[in-house]
């Protein structure tokens, strides 16, 4: 595949040598993300006029790739889809012409603005506002974590109407007025990503920028790609994290041979390999799904009725468990010298931690699968 080849040598030449800057918390990296865009990469599931976008099934290895160098930017260049997918199966010809369209010639971004500090995983419990004032929407609000936000070129939000269906999905230029950036959180990993807590102060969008549709089941229904590729990062980290320990056990000695040469060694890489393989063949599973899916005649309303699929949903929570198995196995090897800043299998084991919270923690995707998948049809609510 030739975008995979492409992918493969931006991250080696762009990312793998860059850990400390990319690891700063310094202002985000731009210039790489126009140098991903400049190589004919960026938002590469977008379509262009000569040809269409790729799919899941091939974004799990691009997205590993990009994990491979490093996570927060992978995590930067692929969040997009998640309300890319929104307003392509659920915006009108006018919105994916102005908003769309753009994105893939530019290689800019979008970000999605759900979370809410007090309201947490109840999404139910949001407390930002959408009111219908003659042709426009109004909204206010507070919003916890949105990343790209900064130098997005629109926003989709996710609020509370008085109005049916109760919640709606609202697309936002960027540059409306009342958008305001309050903070960028300082997260413990992906900190090349930029994370933002938003204020949104009586900011005026024509209505028919609202997505159709209940706006909390367009948003669990983007969150299918975007938690994919979350799934598909823990991947590119664990084999960064397997390449390191095979570095370091051949130049470390141990009982008069290298460490390499250690059964127990041996068998560490070996259970890495297997959850690695796993882990792969669960996201190119998982996305093939999706891809059955958005190729359908009818994908908008298959996905209403389905929304968040079993098989990404089991999917990002493997990969949360099974990366942080490796993560933690790789920095135990490394013993105390692992356990510093000095070493990148640190910044490694904390990017990993992410996986297992971002976008629904493991207990949250417990409770989905539960009250979706085990609990008998007839008595679900």
């Amino acid at each position: 595949m030739e975008i995979l080849s492409k992918v493969r040598a931006f991250a080696r030449e762009e990312l793998v040598g860059a850990q400390a800057s990319l690891d700063a918390l310094a202002e985000a990296p731009l210039p790489i993300y126009r140098r991903f865009h400049e190589r004919g990469l960026g938002n590469w599931w977008l379509p262009t006029a000569t040809q269409p976008g790729h799919g899941l099934t091939e974004s799990v290895d691009i997205v590993s790739e990009l994990a491979y160098g490093d996570a927060g930017t992978a995590f930067t260049l692929f969040i997009s889809i998640l309300g890319t997918t929104m307003l392509s199966l659920y915006g009108t010809d006018e919105l994916r012409e102005r908003f769309l369209k753009p994105m893939r010639a530019r290689g800019s971004f979008c970000a999605t603005l759900g979370s809410e500090h007090a309201a947490g995983s109840e999404l139910t419990k949001l407390a930002t506002t959408a009111t219908r004032s003659g042709d426009d929407v109004v909204i206010r609000g507070e919003k916890s974590f949105s990343t790209n936000t900064a130098f997005a070129d629109f926003l989709v939000v996710i609020a509370q109407t008085s109005d049916d269906p109760g919640y709606l999905a609202v697309v936002v230029p960027r540059d409306t007025a009342g958008v305001h950036i309050r903070k960028r959180w300082e997260l413990n990993g992906l900190r090349a990503a930029a994370t933002y807590q938003v204020s949104l102060e009586d900011c005026r969008v024509p209505a028919r920028y609202v997505l159709r549709g209940h706006g909390l089941r367009v948003v669990e229904i983007g969150l299918n790609a975007s938690r994919l590729l979350i799934a598909a990062s823990a991947i590119g980290i664990a084999r960064r994290i397997r390449d390191l320990c095979m570095d370091y056990a051949e130049t470390k000695p141990l009982r008069n041979a290298m460490l390499i040469h250690n059964p127990v060694f041996a068998a560490k890489l070996g259970q890495m390999e297997m959850l690695i393989e796993v882990m792969r063949n669960q996201c190119l599973a998982a996305g093939a799904e999706l891809d059955a899916i958005m190729a359908g005649p009818a994908a908008n309303e298959e996905f209403l009725r389905r929304r968040a699929l079993k098989s990404v949903l089991a999917t990002k929570l493997f990969c949360g468990q099974a990366g942080w198995q490796v993560a933690s196995v790789g920095s135990e090897m490394f013993g105390g010298h692992g356990y510093t800043r000095e070493n990148i299998i640190g910044k490694l084991v904390r990017d990993m931690r992410y996986v297992a919270i971002i976008e629904g923690g493991d207990d949250s995707i417990r409770d989905t699968l539960f009250t979706r998948y085990v609990i008998p049809i007839a008595n679900r609510t």
